[in-house]
C-alpha cells in the first residue's frame, strides 16, 4: 500500500509538501511528470499534470528518496507545489486514482520508520513532541530525547539484564554444575545496580512529564475575590466572564501561557462556599480536583475578609501562594499571622503588585523545572513501564533458594520486556495506535 498526505500545514501558503510512501511511489513520480525520475535526495523542478487528462495542476519540485535510504524505509518522494487549497485538492485527487494509493493515517509515516527500523519509539515520541513544541524548554527536551541519550540508557540497563538472565538461565539448564563464585556475585551486584539506576530515574520529580504537559497552575479560592480578573490578566485577553455576580465560574477554564519559556496551564475554577445549587456543587468538586492536581496553588481571597474556612486553610498547606486581592480597598495592615504565609498583596484593579506575584510564580516554576541531562521520563508510559520492571526486579531478589530459579528467570523476563517496551524492542502493537494516533496527518 502506497500512502500519500499533506505535510505541510493546511491553509493558504507559500508552499504546501505533499509526501508519498511505498511500493508506486517511483510510478507515481513518473505518471505526474511524464519523465523519468529525478536524481535521488536533489529537488527538480517538474511540471505535475493529472494522469486522466494531462491537465497542468502546477510547476513545483520534486525530491527524490529511494527506498531504504529514507524517513520511511520505504520509496519516497516529496513534492513541493503552491500552497493553495485547490492546488492541494487538485493533487491530493490524482493520487487517490491510484490503485492501492491512499490518503495516510496520523502518524503513519512515522510509524512506517519505526517498524521498518528507522526510529526507535522514544524518538518516534520526541518527533511529535517536537512538532508540538510551544516554549523553548520543550523545544529543547524534544531534541534531547531524538539524540537518543534516553534510548542508551535504557538499552543498556536492558543489556545488563539481559546478562543476568543469561547466567540465571545456565543454572537452570546444568543443575548439577558448580557456577563460579564470582558468577552468582555478578548476578547479585548487576541486579542490584539495575535497580539503583531505575529507582534513581523515577525520582525525578516528574520533570519531564510536567515540561511535556505543562506546568499547571490553579486559581482558587472564594467567590468574587477576583479570580477570573486574576487569569485574564495574567493572559492579556478575556478568558473568562468577570461579573459582580457572585458564582459566575461553574466549571474550569484553561488557558496555556509561555512564562520565560516555561509551558504554563492555568484554570480559572469555581468559588468555593457553601451552595446548594448543584451544578455550583459540581463546579466546586471540580475546583477542589483540580487543586489536588496542580503543581501550584494561587489561592485567591479578598484582602478586607480574611476568614478562611476549613477547605482553603487545607489549600494552604503546601505549593500555595495566597494572593490578597483588592488591596486598594484596604484601611488597615493585614494580620501579622498572614504575613506569615507565603503571600503577595496586589490589587488588579490598579494594577498593583501583579509583578511580585508574577516573580512568585516564576521562581516556583525555576525551582520545580530544574532539569539536567538525567531526566530520560517524558511520558506516563515510560514511569509505569519502569515502575513494572523495578517490581519484577524486587521479585527476582527476594528468591534466594536453587528451586526458585525458574521463578526467578522469569521475573528478569518479564522486567526485561518492560524496559524493551520503552523503545520498542519487543511486540509493542498494542501501544503503537495511541501514541501515533497523537500525530498530525503527513508525519
Amino acid at each position: 500500500m502506497t500512502i500519500f498526505a499533506l505535510s505541510s500545514g493546511p491553509g493558504i501558503s507559500g508552499i504546501a509538501v505533499v509526501r508519498i510512501s511505498g511500493d508506486m511511489t517511483k510510478e507515481i513520480i513518473k505518471k505526474f511528470t511524464g519523465k523519468k525520475i529525478p536524481i535521488p535526495r536533489v529537488a527538480t523542478l517538474r511540471k505535475i499534470k493529472k494522469i486522466n487528462t494531462s491537465e497542468l495542476i502546477d510547476e513545483g519540485l520534486i525530491i527524490w528518496f529511494p527506498g531504504p535510504e529514507s524517513y520511511t524505509g520505504e520509496d519516497m518522494a516529496e513534492i513541493h507545489v503552491h500552497g493553495s487549497k485547490a492546488v492541494v485538492d487538485a493533487l491530493h485527487a490524482s493520487l487517490s486514482n491510484f490503485e492501492n494509493c491512499r490518503l495516510a493515517d496520523p502518524g503513519e509515516f512515522t510509524k512506517l520508520a519505526f517498524q521498518n527500523g528507522k526510529i526507535n519509539l522514544l524518538k518516534a515520541e520526541s518527533i511529535a513532541d517536537l512538532i508540538s513544541s510551544e516554549t523553548e524548554i520543550q523545544r529543547q527536551q524534544a531534541i534531547k530525547i531524538m539524540n537518543g541519550k534516553s534510548a542508551d540508557e535504557f538499552n543498556l540497563l536492558r543489556e545488563k539484564l539481559l546478562k543476568i538472565l543469561s547466567h540465571v538461565e545456565a543454572k537452570i539448564d546444568f543443575p548439577d554444575e558448580d557456577l563460579p563464585n564470582n558468577i552468582l556475585d555478578e548476578i547479585k551486584k548487576g541486579s542490584n545496580e539495575v535497580v539503583t539506576k531505575i529507582k534513581k530515574i523515577l525520582n525525578d520529580q516528574k520533570v519531564g512529564e510536567r515540561i511535556r504537559e505543562g506546568f499547571k497552575i490553579a486559581i482558587l479560592g472564594p467567590t468574587n475575590a477576583g479570580k477570573s480578573s486574576l487569569i485574564n490578566h495574567l493572559s492579556n485577553r478575556d478568558v473568562a466572564i468577570v461579573s459582580e455576580i457572585a458564582g459566575t465560574t461553574r466549571d474550569v477554564i484553561e488557558t496555556h501561557l509561555n512564562i520565560d519559556g516555561y509551558p504554563v496551564i492555568i484554570s480559572d475554577t469555581a468559588g468555593i462556599r457553601d451552595s446548594k445549587d448543584e451544578i455550583e456543587k459540581k463546579g466546586i468538586k471540580l475546583s477542589l480536583n483540580r487543586a489536588e492536581e496542580a503543581d501550584l496553588k494561587l489561592v485567591v481571597v479578598d484582602a478586607k475578609s480574611l476568614d478562611f474556612t476549613d477547605v482553603l486553610k487545607d489549600l494552604l498547606h503546601e505549593n500555595a501562594i495566597l494572593v490578597l486581592n483588592k488591596s486598594d480597598l484596604l484601611e488597615k495592615d493585614i494580620d501579622p499571622e498572614i504575613k506569615k504565609k507565603n503571600h503577595v498583596l496586589i490589587s488588579i484593579k490598579e494594577n498593583k503588585n501583579i509583578d511580585q506575584l508574577i516573580s512568585k510564580i516564576k521562581n516556583d516554576l525555576k525551582n520545580k523545572f530544574i532539569t539536567s541531562d538525567d531526566i530520560l521520563i517524558t511520558r506516563e508510559r515510560h514511569r509505569q513501564h519502569l515502575q513494572q520492571c523495578l517490581d519484577h526486579l524486587n521479585n527476582f531478589n527476594q528468591k534466594k533458594e536453587i528451586e526458585d530459579y525458574d521463578k526467578a528467570a522469569e521475573d528478569l523476563r518479564l522486567a526485561t520486556r518492560h524496559l524493551g517496551m520503552i523503545v520498542g524492542k519487543v511486540d509493542v502493537e498494542e501501544i503503537l495506535g495511541s501514541i501515533f494516533n497523537d500525530f498530525c496527518i503527513g508525519k
